[in-house]
């Protein structure tokens, strides 16, 4: 099957070409060059919509399959930061080490070393001009360091529940069997099956 997604988050793009081994897995960016794509909406499943629909309209081919990501971590002590927000944390040009060092930042304001987390994610599936979405999330906890170089964004912060070690010291083949987007996309794949 071929897929195009819709993202330019060369992290999500692995990710997705690693939980998808048998499809061909293709950057919208590869087809349609670099665009930005405004998130202006208020949840995960809203900002996934608005980037599965920008793109599909773009290609302007009924019969392509687009699949967008809209993901994050939500810490409850924190009024549910960074949330929808956690791509742009630490401001509009932010990398992900500012983004994972604010939050550090934000616990070890609050004197938390750890406290509960999660992630969730949304995955939006645009085929013949109709939408469908559905959701994954995976808990654990945030702690105030980071450990590892595996994985990206917030993962060399975050513990899973059931390990002593967090994502970023956790090896691809492992997180693929319970991340928040491993979920969501055991999910898609019914959905596709549904549909195609």
């Amino acid at each position: 099957m071929k897929i195009i997604l819709a993202t330019g988050n060369k992290g999500k793009i692995k990710e997705f070409k690693n939980l998808l081994p048998d499809d061909e897995v293709i950057a919208f960016s590869e087809l349609l060059g670099d665009m930005e794509i405004i998130e202006d909406a208020n949840t995960f499943q809203g900002n996934a919509v608005i980037k599965a629909q920008t793109i599909y309209k773009k290609l302007n081919d009924e019969n392509v399959v687009v699949i967008s990501d809209d993901s994050g971590i939500s810490v409850p002590t924190l009024n549910g930061e960074p949330g929808i927000y956690s791509a742009r944390y630490a401001g509009v040009d932010a990398t992900d080490k500012d983004n994972l060092h604010k939050l550090i930042d934000e616990l070890n304001k609050k004197d938390l070393q750890q406290t509960p987390a999660f992630y969730t994610a949304c995955i939006a599936i645009v085929y013949q001009d109709q939408t469908y979405t559905v959701h994954g999330w995976m808990h654990g906890k945030v702690i105030n360091k980071e450990m590892g170089d595996q994985g990206f964004g917030y993962d060399p912060m975050f513990i899973p529940n059931g390990f002593d070690k967090t994502l970023g010291e956790l090896s691809q083949d492992i997180k693929k069997e319970f991340s928040h987007r491993s979920a969501a996309l055991k999910l898609a794949l019914r959905v596709l099956k549904v549909i195609l």
